[in-house]
């Protein structure tokens, strides 16, 4: 007897259940998000560019809830009321996901929320937000740059219990910076006697900006090199970086 063939949604439904990939939806737009979920996404990602993006495509959703916010805050700054705004749209992202966070124990289903770009220099205030963003949700992963003051801030939102996903890593001595602030982090938090079994950290590799860089650099100092040899270079750190990780 023949076996049925399994009908698929989407060839993005097919390869989030037929390979290991865990699909990341990088939106926070409820619909985008809802499609994703529906097709086997497992998480998504929420900074103030997309919450831009949520609102040129959703601001009927939004509009009456903004006009609210305005009056129940008439002294907020704009940065105020746009912050309140990505707090918002991240508990709505985190909602969906929260299913699936449960289902998965928390290895899943997280929601990342970026910390304020313009703080990429200040640990303590990187730490303070983070914070915040993680009591949005039970789900919250909080984006923190791969800075110097980003890396001191991840150690120390680790400790405290925060998950934290690594962005604006490029390198592998960013890479490694990420893993032992993380490590001295956990650490920490087991010597008190504190829970590090639910925490779920990630690092994002930017393997593409990389790339991109090395190229600028090569036509700037007019180095000629083999075509698609640079696009090399980002997979090259992933590739260390996993195996070294695995270690």
């Amino acid at each position: 007897m023949t076996k049925a063939a399994t009908t698929y949604k989407s060839p993005l439904h097919q390869m989030t259940q037929t390979t290991s990939t865990c699909l990341w939806n990088d939106s926070a737009s409820l619909q985008e998000l809802g499609y994703s979920i529906d097709h086997g996404a497992v998480g998504a990602t929420c900074n103030p560019v997309i919450v831009v993006e949520v609102l040129k495509k959703e601001m009927h959703l939004w509009k009456e809830r903004i006009q609210e916010l305005i009056r129940s805050m008439p002294t907020a700054t704009e940065h105020d009321l746009a912050w309140r705004v990505v707090d918002e749209i991240s508990i709505k992202g985190a909602e969906l996901l929260k299913p699936i966070f449960d289902a998965h124990r928390g290895r899943n289903g997280r929601l990342s929320v970026q910390t304020d770009p313009r703080y990429y220099r200040d640990a303590d205030a990187i730490v303070r937000q983070a914070v915040h963003l993680s009591q949005l949700a039970p789900n919250i992963i909080v984006k923190i740059p791969v800075t110097a003051a980003g890396v001191t801030a991840i150690e120390e939102a680790t400790y405290r219990g925060i998950s934290i996903n690594a962005t604006v890593c490029f390198s592998l001595p960013q890479c490694l910076a990420v893993a032992e602030a993380v490590e001295r982090g956990l650490t920490r938090r087991e010597q008190e006697g504190k829970d590090i079994e639910t925490m779920g950290t990630v690092c994002t590799i930017m393997v593409g900006r990389l790339d991109d860089w090395l190229k600028v650099v090569a036509d700037k100092q007019d180095i000629s090199v083999d075509p698609g040899l640079l696009e090399w270079a980002g997979l090259a750190v992933f590739k260390k970086t996993y195996g070294l990780f695995r270690e």
